[in-house]
């Protein structure tokens, strides 16, 4: 089948496109510059120039696609309330294409927020009222069910290969600036995962056996202990690893202090009894022992 795929040319889009064409599907990818343009036709994919701001693009990408997987995000977390909106109106746009059609939308939606501190998040899990964070992905995506758009949801986990590792890329790039690897309290809570290449191959699965209205879970790994994970990194760079209380953890992490203390284990039994996933990649903490650490800037007083 034809897929449009935003977000294509961004860490798990770029390996999404490559698992699909490898399976011998076509896809059309989102580019907003001539880099990504380039990128994606040496992936053997089509260009489709647009952003998730345009509107009209979108409209035309899926029009002209017999599925849409929505991987695109504005990651810039000092207006993060603004590209929340900008997703929202993003995936109502493309499902408004696609409504009355078998055409699937697989929208990719996260794990936070879903379940109590301490227990595992199940597919089955509904986001609460009182949902913390101002992403609407996921509610966005399902509503459309309604108005007979064939959507379903993929909720990620921390995605990793030894380059990148979702929020665990921030909190590296902090332990850097700062010189310290940190946790909370006891570094007890835990972070769930998964090899950017299961990941891929689960938005295949997912795509070829859709099922409306389903929500999926790329959890190879239930949940990765914080501790270990700042031991880890602290390894990597050479600085100290320590335990914030937290009161400090907020300073200390500043916007990713909501996530530092959190637990946000999942299961994805059901996805792999469903879908027949079996991931078989790295694990985070082996990709985090391969990674290429930047060098720590120290200053030396004269």
């Amino acid at each position: 089948m034809r897929v449009f795929i935003t977000g294509a040319t961004g860490f798990i889009g770029t390996s999404v496109a490559k698992e699909l064409i490898a399976a011998g599907h076509r896809v059309l990818g989102l580019a907003r510059s001539d880099a990504g343009s380039k990128s994606l036709a040496a992936l053997g994919a089509g260009v489709h120039r647009g952003s998730l701001q345009d509107l009209d693009s979108l409209r035309k990408g899926a029009a002209s696609s017999d599925a849409v997987i929505h991987l695109g995000f504005v990651h810039d977390f000092s207006k993060f309330q603004q590209n929340c909106e900008i997703d929202k109106r993003a995936i109502e746009t493309l499902g408004s294409v696609l409504a009355g059609s078998d055409r699937p939308l697989l929208v990719t939606s996260g794990l936070a927020g879903l379940a109590a501190p301490g227990q595992l998040t199940v597919e089955d899990n509904v986001i609460p009222p009182d949902f913390p964070f101002p992403r609407v992905s996921e509610q966005t995506a399902l509503a459309l069910v309604s108005k007979g758009v064939n959507a379903s949801v993929m909720r990620l986990p921390q995605v990793h290969d030894p380059v990148k590792q979702g929020l665990i890329s921030y909190l590296i790039g902090m332990a850097r600036e700062k010189g310290v690897s940190a946790y909370v309290g006891e570094g007890s809570n835990r972070w769930a995962a998964a090899h950017v290449l299961d990941v891929a191959h689960l938005y295949r699965l997912a795509l070829e056996k859709h099922e409306t209205g389903a929500k999926y879970h790329a959890v190879a790994e239930e949940g990765v202990a914080l501790r270990d994970i700042a031991e880890a990194i602290g390894k990597g760079l050479k600085v100290p690893v320590f335990s914030l209380s937290a009161e400090k953890a907020h300073a200390h992490f500043g916007w990713l202090g909501v996530f530092a203390g959190s637990d946000l284990a999942a299961s994805s039994a059901k996805t792999r009894q469903k879908l027949s996933w079996n991931p078989t990649g790295p694990s985070l903490i082996e990709d985090l022992r391969r990674m290429r650490y930047p060098e720590v800037q120290t200053t030396v007083a004269s």
